[in-house]
């Protein structure tokens, strides 16, 4: 059922099964509250903000969350389907196993977390600062990552074909498992360690120099 008025979520509350579809969710601040397989779609969660809550299962198709904040949050096997994050903030969030299509994320600011078996394709992380994140086999195909600093972030297993990766700088970062075949490195910044495992995941046998 759509809902048309402001609605009050209690912080401290669990909510299961519910629906929140249309409803007016704006500027709220809730902490430590709990959702599963709840439905947001066509929510206003524009400015809401979110401390230590859990979101489970949750629908938020069409949602806006424009402008919202989430500080330790989680949320897991969510699924985004044309929803609104422009600027969002996530800090230190969980968000594994979720899925975003067709979702705007311009100005998403990510700081840390575990964003691992997440589908974000084709979405433009342009000169983002992702430095420090999990992403382990997070499938970012066809996503913009020119500039962006990926240092020390562990993408083990991610999938980044068709990715646009010119002037992103993955220093330190973990690469194991990734396919590189096909993928464009021009101008990305890497350190030894990972040159030698991309050497190897294209069947190249790296040798030392005779005498070192």
């Amino acid at each position: 059922m759509r809902r048309e008025n402001k609605v009050r979520i209690e912080s401290g509350q669990t909510y299961r099964n519910e629906s929140f579809d249309g409803a007016d969710l704006s500027g709220a601040d809730v902490c430590t509250s709990h959702f599963q397989k709840c439905s947001f779609k066509h929510a206003n969660m524009k400015e809401l903000t979110t401390r230590a809550c859990s979101f489970a299962e949750c629908d938020f198709t069409s949602a806006f969350l424009n402008a919202s904040t989430h500080e330790r949050t989680a949320f897991t096997n969510c699924r985004f389907l044309s929803a609104n994050l422009f600027s969002a903030q996530f800090d230190n969030c969980k968000l594994t196993g979720s899925s975003f299509k067709a979702t705007n994320l311009n100005g998403v600011a990510i700081i840390a977390g575990d964003w691992s078996y997440v589908n974000i394709r084709n979405t433009d992380f342009k000169g983002a600062e992702l430095r420090g994140i999990r992403m382990k086999e997070t499938d970012l195909s066809g996503c913009t990552l020119e500039k962006a600093d990926l240092r020390d972030a562990d993408l083990t297993g991610a999938v980044l074909q068709g990715a646009k990766l010119k002037g992103a700088d993955l220093r330190g970062a973990k690469i194991d498992g990734i396919d590189f075949r096909n993928i464009d490195l021009n101008g990305v910044h890497l350190d030894v360690g990972q040159a030698i495992v991309i050497v190897h995941s294209l069947g190249g046998i790296f040798s030392a120099p005779r005498g070192s």
